[in-house]
Formats: C-alpha cells, sequence, structure tokens
C-alpha cells in the first residue's frame, strides 16, 4: 500500500511540475531588451514590451515607465504621439520607441541601432544581411513587396512587419488584427 500511495505521490507531483513549466512558458511576455526567445512561433506581438511597455498600456504608464524612470545608456524625447529613444553614444536618431494614440500605445518600434540591446531572435533579425536571412529565422512572411530598393515582409498574424532596407531594418509591432 505504501509503494502505491508513493508512485501516486510521484506521478502527482511530476505533473504538477510539468503544468507548472507548460504554464510559465506559454503565452510569457517577451521583452525585447531581456529575454532570448528564438522560437519565431512563440512571437505574438501583445507579448512583447519595450523596457515594460506593452501594445494596449495607458499613455501614463509609458510616459512613466519610458520618460520618468531612468534607463541606462538611453536618451528619451517625447515628440508629438512619439516617445523616441535614443542612443546615448550615438543619438543620430530613435534606435526604439512607442506611439501613443487615443491614449494607449498602439505602435512598438526598434531598428538596427537597437541590435546592441535586443535579445533573442529579434537581434539576429536586426542584424541580418538579406531579406532571406529573415525569412530563415522567421519563416515565410504572409506578404510583402521584395526590390532593388529593399523588402517588406508583413507577418499579420503575429503583429509585426519588418521594413528591410539594406543596413537599416525596422520592426514595427502592432496590436493583431
Amino acid at each position: 500500500m505504501k509503494s502505491v500511495l508513493r508512485v501516486v505521490t510521484l506521478a502527482c507531483m511530476v505533473i504538477i511540475e510539468v503544468g507548472l513549466w507548460v504554464a510559465a512558458g506559454y503565452g510569457e511576455p517577451y521583452e525585447l531588451s531581456k529575454n532570448d526567445v528564438m522560437d519565431p512561433k512563440a512571437l505574438k506581438s501583445p507579448e512583447i514590451s519595450l523596457f515594460g511597455v506593452k501594445l494596449g498600456d495607458s499613455e501614463t504608464k509609458a510616459l512613466d515607465t519610458l520618460v520618468n524612470e531612468k534607463i541606462p545608456g538611453v536618451k528619451v524625447e517625447q515628440e508629438a504621439l512619439f516617445i523616441f529613444l535614443l542612443d546615448q553614444r550615438k543619438p543620430t536618431g530613435p534606435m526604439a520607441g512607442v506611439r501613443i494614440q487615443d491614449g494607449k500605445v498602439d505602435l512598438i518600434f526598434i531598428n538596427n541601432r537597437f541590435s546592441y540591446k535586443t535579445r533573442g531572435i529579434f537581434r539576429n533579425v536586426l542584424n541580418s544581411e538579406s531579406p532571406d536571412d529573415i525569412r530563415k529565422l522567421l519563416g515565410k512572411e504572409e506578404y510583402g513587396d521584395e526590390n532593388v530598393m529593399g523588402a517588406i515582409l508583413a507577418y499579420d498574424k503575429q503583429g509585426f512587419v519588418i521594413n528591410y532596407l539594406g543596413k537599416d531594418i525596422n520592426i514595427e509591432f502592432s496590436l493583431l488584427r
């Protein structure tokens, strides 16, 4: 009887641990500057955050988090609907930012200037040499346009678009349609 109880207890513990492991990995937010998510299927724009700011967050939260808190190595500028994040070392243009419309964050963007702070698969995307390199990382886009100037790769089901123009790569995250 003790051995049966021991087996049942062990089985329950394994089930609980697996359940916690699956729950922790499912739907976890992907912080662009911290998490090393490498599975492109795990990426959905509502789960992506930029220094703690996610799509749908209030304007107040975005201002408090990005403007009022000091982010090491980052200079912050607010212009009209945008909060721009610039690299303090080379503040030639925004490396990332958010757009606020109707009191909520509706767009997060990053570009290759942000690659040194980005973790996971998007670091590789921002350092890609061609649209084909991006496709190898993320899979085939749903639609896009590629010409001599560059490419637009749309991953609408996941909520992001990649604009590739040689060494300039921009990724825009928006709410799923």
